[in-house]
C-alpha cells in the first residue's frame, strides 16, 4: 500500500541553523533516503521551495483568484514528501519516525487512495 510522509517543519528554525547544526541534519536526510530507497519502499520524494514561493489558487463565482504564499499561516509548513509503498500502517509509521524532521517538526503519514482502473476519468 503506498502512503505519503508529508513532512512540516518550522521554517524559522531551519533557516536559524547554522552549518554545524544543518550539515548533519542533511546528512540524515540523505542517509534516510538511502535506507528507504535500499529497504524497497521508496517511490518518490522531494523537498519543497519555502512557502514564500507559494502561490494558492481559488476558483470562485467563475473567477480565478490567486494569493501569494500557503492558503493559511501555521507554525509549522509542509516541506517536502516521501511517497512509500509498504506492507500496512505500522510499517509506515516507522518509516515516518525515522525522518529527522520527525525530531524537531512533525510527519504526516497519510495513505493514497486508489481508485479502480475505470473510475479514473
Amino acid at each position: 500500500m503506498q502512503y505519503m510522509l508529508l513532512i512540516y517543519d518550522d521554517e524559522d528554525t531551519l533557516a536559524a541553523m547554522g552549518p554545524e547544526e544543518s550539515g548533519p541534519f542533511m546528512k540524515a536526510y540523505f542517509d534516510y533516503s538511502d535506507e528507504v530507497a535500499k529497504a524497497g519502499a521508496f517511490q518518490h520524494g522531494d523537498a519543497l521551495q519555502p512557502t514564500s514561493t507559494a502561490t494558492t489558487v481559488r476558483v470562485r463565482d467563475g473567477s480565478t483568484v490567486t494569493t501569494d504564499g500557503p492558503f493559511a499561516e501555521t507554525k509549522e509548513q509542509l516541506g517536502g514528501y516521501y511517497l512509500i509503498d509498504v506492507e500496512n500502517l505500522d510499517e509506515a509509521i516507522a518509516w515516518a519516525a525515522k525522518i529527522p524532521s520527525a525530531k524537531i517538526g512533525s510527519i504526516e503519514v497519510r495513505p493514497v487512495m486508489v481508485f479502480p482502473q475505470g473510475d479514473q476519468g
